[in-house]
């Protein structure tokens, strides 16, 4: 919930230095390794908007795979889970890069 709420917050910062009267869609990239759950998000995404700038706006929501470091292989390398083995050479730990985040991507005014 308080995820959702700092993202409306971020919406109606924009919306004062870009004075847009309405917010058509909101599109998040979510981290597939984070704990923001994408469902989650849009459960609470109506009832933390209604009222505001964004109330109505459609929530697209973008999964972004999980990336790591591998400092034995030199490279980067997909990750299924945040504390998982290199899949290429086992290493451990291999250091998360990417996929567990939450951004504002995008959003489309009026």
């Amino acid at each position: 919930m308080s995820l959702v709420e700092s993202v409306v917050s971020l919406i109606e910062e924009e919306r004062r230095k870009q004075d847009f009267s309405r917010v058509r869609m909101v599109r998040l990239k979510v981290g597939a390794l984070g704990p923001a759950d994408p469902e989650a998000l849009r459960f609470c995404f109506d009832a933390i908007a209604r009222g505001t700038i964004a109330e109505g706006a459609l929530l697209e929501i973008e999964t972004v795979p999980g990336e790591g470091w591998c400092a034995p292989c030199r490279r980067t390398v997909p990750l299924a889970d945040r504390f998982a083995d290199c899949p290429a050479c086992g290493a451990n730990p291999v250091s998360l890069t990417s996929g567990d985040d939450l951004r504002l991507a995008e959003l489309e005014v009026e």
